[in-house]
């Protein structure tokens, strides 16, 4: 029986890492979600199935929608943006036009490796069908989709993932809490040999005289288990059961929102510091991983109804000395995202019946409390 994820809420009593006691650093916003920056939405599509057509194996898979102007905002209005690729084994579709000329527009989809293609072409046929679009007119659209691969749980070359569930993603994308853990495009994944997969967190900066948010959600599929620290503590020294391999592998795809004013310039340097948050929890990045990080920013909004770039006029921006708060919030938030994905997974069996256990909360409370990192 296939499974799929209805509402980006569903799913939130489960536990996060602040709720077991983690001191993570700054001040998150009311839901501690990418969603506290305001106007962005996300979307899931779970696909959980045990059926096996003819020579395929099951389903542990999905598909997460992030609009970064809702649904019933300007959804073709560009964003300015930044990219930056920590190790570039891996795809995040729209990049080349990123680094070119520092926006993008429409919403971001993550998925596994080879669903990558159907959620890029399902993006612009759900675009095609907004008002806002312009039907016969001539419309340049490159959507962003990332991917991380789940075929240790998930049969990859079945192609589970549909047009059906995309267009699901998109349309039920709320704000608000969200779902963690084995959700959307992060049902397969798994985080130093952790069940991993779908994290969020934020923070709030006081900067100038203003308070700004700046929120991050992370596919999480990357590491090994010698590799893990939890704030600096060496947990995956001390948990050495239900290991899977031995080799670095995996990858992660982060994206960070806030609606701070900033220049795509500025942008990217946001994105390089997200790949600071993966770098806290262990990991070297290696050989093998696809470490893709996009920021973006929702201020200096351009409505003009022709618009397929940013409109010509006045660009606000922070001056670049003052951004340090912004850095360190953006690391922060992607730590704990992370720490949260893990945190909220459960454990999953899968294709051909393969374990992937999820971490054990009072283990890891023990390890953090030995090492005086635990609160309560």
């Amino acid at each position: 029986m296939e499974v799929t994820q209805r509402t980006a809420s569903e799913g939130c009593p489960k536990l996060r890492a602040r709720d077991l006691g983690l001191p993570f650093a700054g001040t998150t916003g009311p839901v501690n979600a990418i969603t506290d920056v305001a106007g962005i939405e996300v979307g899931y599509s779970t696909v959980i199935s045990d059926e096996k057509p003819i020579g395929r194996g099951p389903a542990r898979t999905g598909i997460t929608a992030i609009l970064p102007r809702g649904r019933s905002g300007p959804v073709r209005a560009p964003v300015w943006a930044g990219f930056h690729s920590l190790n570039g084994n891996g795809e995040m579709t729209g990049t080349h036009w990123v680094k070119e000329a520092g926006y993008f527009t429409g919403p971001i989809g993550i998925t596994n490796t080879h669903s990558l293609g159907l959620v890029h072409q399902s993006i612009l046929q759900w675009m095609m069908q907004r008002p806002d679009t312009g039907v016969g007119s001539y419309r340049f659209m490159l959507p962003i989709v990332g991917e991380t691969c789940d075929a240790y749980l998930n049969d990859m070359d079945a192609f589970h993932v549909t047009s059906a569930h995309v267009m699901k993603a998109l349309n039920e994308a709320s704000s608000g809490p969200l779902a963690e853990g084995n959700v959307g495009g992060g049902t397969g994944m798994i985080c130093f040999e952790f069940k991993g997969g779908t994290g969020t967190s934020s923070r709030m900066v006081d900067l100038l005289g203003l308070r700004y948010s700046v929120g991050c959600l992370v596919q999480a599929n990357f590491g090994i288990r010698p590799h893990l620290k939890v704030l600096g503590v060496p947990v995956g020294e001390h948990i050495r059961s239900n290991r899977l391999w031995a080799g670095e592998q995996g990858s992660i795809i982060a994206v960070v929102a806030t609606d701070a004013p900033l220049m795509p310039t500025q942008l990217e340097r946001i994105a390089r510091r997200a790949g600071i948050g993966i770098a806290r929890t262990g990991t070297p990045v290696g050989d093998g991983s696809g470490d893709l990080c996009l920021a973006f920013s929702t201020s200096n909004l351009s409505t003009s109804e022709s618009a397929t770039a940013p409109a010509v006029g006045n660009l606000a921006f922070l001056p670049n000395n003052k951004l340090d708060p912004l850095f360190e919030a953006t690391a922060q938030a992607v730590e704990e995202a992370i720490i949260n994905a893990m945190v909220a997974a459960e454990s999953m069996v899968g294709r051909e019946d393969r374990l992937v256990s999820a971490i054990e909360h009072d283990a890891l409370r023990d390890i953090m409390r030995k090492y005086g990192r635990l609160n309560g």
